[in-house]
């Protein structure tokens, strides 16, 4: 092999190697922005459930009408709970074969059952498609269903 078919033999081996690596970088730089927006909108979401579980004048204005507004604000309260925990479980934070765990502490709270009882099957329509999030809300849906429901005393 001459040296020249040598040499333009390696610089297009080097090419490749530098494309190859550069598209690898740009999947990575989008899936860490991904993240970041997640995270982003995750924490205005959290915000939000935090003032509105906590502002009685604030949750007026989202509350459907069937429900009372303290029954509202500690819904809105539970939910925050559930988001917190998804997004640590999105953002890898929560250990493989733990999220039962976390998704049954979670159903301890009366609070948090009457969210799932209520509003458990929209969050499964909103998960629809995104395997991690059907994942999540087939956890926390076990967990509700294997936590029976706390006693309330007789009037």
């Amino acid at each position: 092999m001459k040296l020249t078919t040598a040499v333009l033999a390696a610089g297009a081996a080097v090419s490749l190697t530098t494309a190859v690596v550069g598209a690898t970088r740009l999947r990575q730089d989008a899936r860490h922005q991904a993240e970041r927006n997640e995270v982003f909108l995750t924490g205005n979401q959290l915000d939000w459930l935090a003032q509105v579980s906590t502002s009685p004048d604030l949750a007026k204005l989202s509350a459907p009408e069937d429900l009372d507004v303290e029954e509202y604000m500690q819904l809105l309260a539970a939910n925050r709970l559930i988001c917190m925990l998804s997004v640590r479980d999105r953002l890898g934070f929560i250990r493989t074969g733990h999220l039962p765990w976390h998704a049954a502490k979670l159903m301890e709270s009366d609070a948090c059952q009457r969210y799932w009882k209520r509003f458990g099957g929209l969050r499964a329509e909103e998960a629809e498609g995104d395997e991690q999030a059907e994942h999540f809300t087939r956890v926390l849906d076990q967990a509700a269903k294997n936590r029976p429901q706390a006693q309330r005393p007789a009037a």
